[in-house]
């Protein structure tokens, strides 16, 4: 089944573009996720705990020259189902990771604040497609 999630194309600066999607979790929130096509792993913010829970004994090392120089550890989640736009998302694996430094970029030019980041592992799992001109993120479950 296909599922067209509206992306919002925000300008953080000039010619400085993220995608953004939004999703509704299970109490009825909403979070932000950008569409990270450069990034292998998806993230989640570890300071929103409710929407997750850690597995024991499992960490990552993530390689990031956005995130950081350094090989970060990062404790692995298994996000509480959520949804994007209709499609129900259960057992997302993810690494945890404080994103505060993402929010404080985002504050300065939007009132979104972002909960995660969907990664390859995400986006190729569901045989992800952007389209630019349609601004929509389609999946496929």
């Amino acid at each position: 089944m296909r599922y067209k999630i509206p992306i919002e194309i925000i300008e953080l600066e000039k010619d400085n573009y993220h995608l953004v999607v939004n999703s509704v979790f299970v109490n009825g929130e909403m979070g932000y996720w950008v569409i990270d096509t450069g990034a292998s792993k998806s993230i989640f913010d570890k300071g929103l705990a409710d929407f997750y829970s850690i597995i024991e004994g499992r960490t990552e090392n993530l390689h990031s020259a956005g995130i950081s120089e350094e090989p970060l550890k990062s404790e692995v989640a298994t996000m509480k189902p959520f949804s994007f736009a209709g499609m129900k998302i259960e057992n997302m694996q993810l690494a945890v990771l404080d994103l505060t430094h993402i929010n404080e970029l985002y504050s300065a030019s939007t009132d979104m604040e972002i909960c995660g980041l969907l990664g390859g592992d995400f986006l190729v799992s569901h045989k992800a497609v952007i389209d630019y001109k349609k601004k929509q993120l389609v999946l496929r479950k």
